[in-house]
């Protein structure tokens, strides 16, 4: 199917598509209106796992919503899941992607995150440069070799620069022996959202 040239958030889920499978499991860093957490379910199907992270109680009822018209088994997780239960179905945490190694003991094949602020929520209310970086740098450790990170920077509101420069700095830091990284971004657009992709080699 012909997909628009520049809809950054299509490519990264097309991307992760070619190494995620049934019976995976996945991530969301960043449930938001649950867009992301419903891709990777329907990669995973009914008997991989999605875990979906946020701090908002409006994105994850949100999330839920869309997840459960999707025919998904969802699970809210507010206390007690350290770590958290491998199981098919979709975990909703309501609590900061910067945990995810204290939740995690299996190695997701996929991870997703797009970064800025809930979309008809507080635009006050968005991701961090310093929580983002530690939730990336646990993601890579954590993530399965042959496995893909899809992170999509919205450079377009106050923060959201700055949080793309250190997002940027952080994988042109990363070991070229042990991951590949491709940016993907539209030139011609300067407020345009852009992608990283990121593969585990090893």
């Amino acid at each position: 199917m012909k997909r628009a040239l520049v809809r950054i958030v299509d490519w990264g889920h097309e991307l992760l598509s070619e190494v995620v499978h049934m019976g995976d499991l996945v991530v969301d860093l960043t449930a938001g209106t649950g867009q992301d957490t419903l891709a990777l379910y329907k990669m995973v199907g009914a008997t991989g796992q999605v875990v979906a992270f946020d701090i908002q109680s409006q994105a994850l009822s949100a999330t839920a919503n869309r997840l459960l018209v999707a025919g998904a088994q969802v699970r809210l997780q507010q206390r007690d899941i350290y770590p958290l239960q491998s199981q098919p179905g979709v975990d909703l945490l309501k609590m900061s992607h910067e945990d995810i190694s204290t939740v995690l003991t299996a190695a997701p094949k996929g991870i997703i995150a797009n970064l800025g602020y809930l979309p008809g929520g507080e635009k006050e209310l968005i991701t961090r440069p310093e929580s983002t970086v530690l939730a990336l740098r646990q993601s890579c450790s954590l993530l399965a070799p042959g496995g893909r990170l899809a992170l999509t920077v919205y450079p377009g509101h106050p923060g959201g620069a700055e949080e793309g420069a250190a997002v940027n700095k952080f994988f042109a830091e990363l070991d070229d022996s042990r991951f590949h990284v491709l940016q993907m971004k539209v030139c011609n657009r300067l407020q345009a959202p852009y992608l990283f992709i990121l593969e585990k080699r090893i």
